[in-house]
């Protein structure tokens, strides 16, 4: 049995950092690409970051660049998404997933299009960025 469990969020202000993490069981994250989302209430969830399974690569969304850093620890089976100077729009539940055998297009469509289809997903960690 495949489960994703995130934990690290928290409520944060405005220009704090938090430490997002995933761990998976059931599956080897050496054969899968990796992604974070988003989603608020009432609006579409939005991928954030992938990492595909050929390479360490890493992709952003255009509003999360040089803020947010995607990493996963093999040894661990774990993923991670390192966020810093937070703001109140980064405000979501977030979640990770995973895909087997994902590539480059899978990354492209996560950050850049929200046309994408994962494998296995967690059940998400709010993350809240208020004064």
């Amino acid at each position: 049995q495949v489960q994703l469990v995130e934990s690290g969020g928290a409520v944060v202000q405005p220009g704090g950092s938090l430490r997002l993490s995933c761990e998976v069981s059931g599956v080897s994250l050496g054969e899968y690409a990796i992604g974070w989302f988003r989603q608020v209430p009432g609006k579409k969830r939005e991928g954030v970051s992938c990492m595909p399974s050929s390479d360490s690569s890493t992709w952003y969304r255009d509003s999360v660049k040089g803020r947010f850093i995607i990493s996963r620890d093999m040894s661990k089976n774990t993923i991670y998404l390192q966020m810093k100077s937070l703001q109140p729009e980064d405000t979501g539940r977030y979640y990770c997933a995973t895909k087997l055998s994902g590539g480059w297009p899978l990354c492209i469509a996560t950050t850049q299009s929200d046309e994408y289809e994962y494998d296995y997903w967690g059940q998400g960690t709010q993350v809240t960025v208020s004064s």
